[in-house]
């Protein structure tokens, strides 16, 4: 049986959690036509300044792809700052493990000879790169930019827990969404900031361009920055703007940039300017052409030669999947002990490995009480979650996992934590997910707080806004 689903906002006998008790009172006064008004404005300004992601592989009647405005929610997700300090803390650890990680594995090999995590597992992992061995880079960071996602719920004795649910090592997107929703929470209801101490947000920008240069080739004290995306039809492309504006700095395509003579430059209207540090929002199959994906026009020709040769330092690294492929994610614990010799902080969710024949006959006994997923899924695709698909619905998806269980892991279905919410309803409870964001330079540091992201469908645990989960701001309230 599923334990009691934990909210966040009240306890189990209905009275109000202290860190939210100034919030609610102030949300019981407010009219709900005002409050209805509120969220309309933020969707007609969201609409306005252009706050959308593509859905891949959907169409509007005419056959168009189409672009979707991610829905707000303007009631927010509140953490005491003693809860917030417990999470920076290990996810500050969790982070520096797997950047050792990943680093190991591309040089001496250390854990894979030790056997804490099996060779295959690495070395055939699809998300290894042979180009990448024995390459350094600076500092030894591959993941600079990590966004890790914590869950909340019971542990077995009933006792609420986060636990991270997954490492988003390289390409991680949403932050922006956390920045356009504080402002957007600012803008609607000034007055909540100046009656609560909420930890400000709007610095992350400036923590991220500190990164970046923090790691840019030593050949230059004024290193120049990029942010290289795909193109506008990308998913994500409001977020690749939008960073390289607060930032400052140019956003640029793959035909933008050129190598000559091992450094990359890009080509301006004033000529060519070289280029120190990448912020990529390109994957690595498509970086360069010369090496990865012959036809692809994402990336830029020589990149890899230049990265090598230490002229250029991409953000993140080229490899850096090997490390948040969901095969390698249940041996972060193992990592965090091998490498820094402590105890980790965030819990993993207890994970059956399917190419484990005893753990596949497990899963395959317990489908319909399971949350089972693509190694390398992402978005909310390619996954079953037992206990809200029906019998036909499991049988096919078994039917995929006989066929090739190496390529998926199974979970139990755990009871999110929820948030109250605004639905059409009105006010009702709905599962959260968090994501922070990680920064890793010269010292690894975090903005407050993160993506609070909300699945609003009643009942539904999938948070992602491919499958139609809202976001909420997060407040850390200081102390």
């Amino acid at each position: 049986m599923m334990p009691a689903t934990l909210d966040e906002m009240h306890q189990q006998g209905g009275s109000t959690r202290l860190h939210y008790q100034a919030y609610e009172q102030w949300l019981k006064a407010q009219p709900d036509a005002q409050m209805r008004s509120r969220i309309a404005e933020a969707e007609m300004i969201f609409r306005r300044v252009g706050i959308t992601f593509a859905v891949y592989g959907a169409k509007d009647e005419d056959g168009a792809g189409t672009e979707r405005l991610i829905p707000f929610d303007v009631i927010p997700r509140v953490i005491p700052a003693n809860e917030w300090a417990t999470l920076e803390k290990g996810l500050a650890q969790r982070v520096t493990a797997l950047n050792k990680f990943i680093h190991d594995v591309y040089h001496e090999q250390n854990i894979l000879k030790a056997g804490v995590v099996p060779a295959e597992q690495v070395l055939n992992n699809a998300q290894f790169r042979e180009e990448m061995v024995g390459v350094n880079v600076p500092g030894g960071v591959y993941s600079h930019i990590a966004g890790i996602d914590i869950v909340r719920a019971p542990d077995a004795q009933g006792n609420p827990e986060y636990y991270v649910l997954e490492d988003n090592l390289r390409v991680p997107s949403g932050v922006s969404y956390m920045l356009e929703n504080r402002k957007m929470m600012m803008r609607l209801f000034p007055q909540l900031f100046s009656g609560n101490k909420v930890a400000p947000v709007a610095h992350y920008p400036d923590m991220l361009l500190e990164t970046l240069r923090a790691v840019a080739p030593g050949t230059t004290a004024n290193p120049t920055v990029v942010v290289l995306t795909p193109g506008m039809y990308n998913s994500a492309y409001f977020e690749h703007a939008f960073l390289a504006q607060q930032m400052g700095i140019e956003l640029v395509e793959g035909q933008d940039l050129f190598v000559r003579d091992d450094f990359v430059y890009m080509r301006t209207t004033r000529g060519p300017k070289r280029v120190d540090v990448i912020y990529r929002r390109v994957d690595d199959d498509f970086l360069d052409p010369d090496v990865f994906r012959p036809g692809s026009t994402l990336g830029c020709a020589g990149l890899l030669r230049a990265y090598k040769a230490g002229h250029v330092t991409l953000c993140n690294a080229i490899g850096t999947g090997v490390a948040d492929d969901k095969s390698i994610y249940p041996y972060v614990p193992d990592m965090v002990k091998f490498y820094l010799g402590e105890e980790a902080i965030l819990k993993n969710v207890p994970t059956w490995m399917c190419r484990k024949p005893d753990e596949l006959s497990h899963v395959v006994a317990n489908l319909k009480d399971l949350v089972v997923k693509e190694v390398h899924g992402a978005g909310g695709y390619g996954m079953l979650v037992g206990p809200a698909s029906t019998a036909a619905e499991i049988e096919e998806f078994k039917t995929a996992l006989l066929a090739n269980p190496s390529n998926y892991i199974a979970q139990p279905t755990l009871s999110l934590s929820t948030c109250p919410t605004y639905v059409e309803s009105g006010i009702a409870p709905r599962h959260i997910d968090l994501r922070p964001f990680v920064l890793s330079g010269k010292q690894v540091q975090m903005c407050p707080g993160g993506l609070t992201r909300v699945a609003l469908k009643e009942g539904s645990l999938v948070v992602n806004s491919s499958q139609g989960g809202g976001t909420k701001d997060t407040w850390i309230l200081e102390a």
